[in-house]
């Protein structure tokens, strides 16, 4: 995908909620630099480890180029600065007032470069009481409510099974790159972008939140059923598990005639969803008369002919392997020197009305290139990026 082709990028983020950013723009054709302490990303050093070599790594950094900076050094900082002002967006994510010290924060780097979006991703972003505090996905996941809404009435609190924290602020980050550069299409000038982990866990809660402003209260930890809907959940079947997601009336009427129990839609305690939600454990007991008389995969097969949402449980596994999830090219490959062919996660969005790229080959797209060896890519990062800059 070469949408961006033509983007430079300066990269000084590490381990995962900027790399992954970066890692969306590469994806999209971005010439993503990124540039390293003498010593390294922290994730090079972070499993698990295949050969000696960080996966964890080489998937979230493929496609870039790295150079290795001391910028405590006058001649590396100077040469970080020659740089930027030939960069189109700087992606960091040091906690607030590490940049400043270095002399690379905002202000010092807009004066060589005024359209340069530069873009801050720290925990709890450059500005309130907490903004100097170091934070890691759990912290943010403990303090943003998501975490407290998570899990079974009868259970702790309960983190969410992957980063999404730092993710998430990785996500913000790459779309909010995206919208500083489509305003500086009309103003001539970049941007300070600022997010923060927490924010973007809190931003995402719309449904409890509108429960709070409609109710007061919050719908707590409530498992797999959705807060606001009934049947909307897991049910148990003669050998597993299936998930049934009912949000309409419409759907209901679809779902009471599946079950058997077609009159459904004209008891009081199923008319409209709110009133399922209130009788939500009569809900799963009619679901469930159902459900465990059939296989998951005889629900599946019923529920689709009823046109009733439903899905097994799958492990990422079964996600990967899948016909869908392979039809729509998520899984990339790189080949890498001590990893060899490697799998990766593509950016997931799709530009089907692109114009095609009239400089690559006719048969096929060029092949992802892997993550990079450490400050690999120096010399010709140099000579392409400075290329009659006059300096010494």
């Amino acid at each position: 995908m070469t949408v961006l082709r033509g983007l430079r990028v300066l990269d000084l983020s590490r381990v995962l909620a900027g790399p992954y950013c970066t890692a969306l723009l590469a994806d999209l054709g971005a010439d993503v630099v990124k540039v390293e302490p003498p010593a390294g990303d922290d994730a090079r050093h972070l499993g698990p480890f295949r050969e000696g070599e960080s996966v964890y790594f080489a998937q979230l950094n493929r496609g870039k180029r790295s150079i290795a900076l001391d910028l405590k050094n006058p001649d590396d900082h100077a040469l970080l600065l020659r740089l930027a002002a030939r960069a189109d967006v700087f992606v960091e994510n040091f906690r607030p007032g590490v940049t400043q010290r270095l002399g690379i924060d905002h202000a010092a780097l807009a004066a060589v470069n005024p359209r340069l979006v530069y873009a801050s991703i720290s925990g709890f972003g450059q500005s309130g009481p907490m903004r100097e505090h170091p934070a890691y996905d759990l912290i943010v996941q403990a303090m943003s409510g998501l975490m407290a809404g998570t899990g079974t009435p009868d259970g702790p609190p309960t983190r969410v099974g992957e980063s999404v924290g730092d993710l998430l602020a990785g996500l913000f980050t790459s779309w909010a790159v995206g919208t500083a550069l489509y305003d500086r299409e009309r103003s001539g000038r970049g941007r300070h972008i600022d997010v923060a982990m927490l924010d973007s866990l809190v931003s995402l809660q719309v449904t409890a939140w509108s429960l709070l402003t409609a109710t007061g209260g919050l719908p707590g930890r409530v498992g797999n059923r959705h807060p606001v809907s009934a049947p909307f959940d897991t049910y148990r079947t003669a050998d597993g598990l299936v998930a049934i997601a009912v949000a309409s009336d419409a759907v209901f009427a679809r779902f009471a005639t599946l079950v058997g129990r077609p009159e459904l839609p004209c008891d009081p305690r199923f008319g409209d969803d709110t009133a399922r939600s209130r009788h939500v454990e009569q809900v799963r007991e009619i679901t469930e008369e159902w459900s465990t008389g059939v296989t998951t995969e005889q629900a599946l097969e019923l529920a689709r002919a009823a046109g009733v949402p439903a899905a097994p449980i799958w492990e990422l596994t079964d996600a990967v392997r899948s016909d869908q999830i392979r039809r729509r090219g998520l899984i990339g490959e790189f080949d890498h020197p001590v990893l060899g062919r490697t799998p990766f996660l593509r950016q997931p969005a799709h530009f089907g009305d692109a114009a095609p790229d009239p400089d690559a080959a006719a048969q096929a797209p060029a092949p992802t290139a892997p993550s990079p060896a450490l400050g690999e890519h120096a010399e010709e990062v140099v000579a392409e990026w400075l290329a009659g800059d006059g300096a010494g």
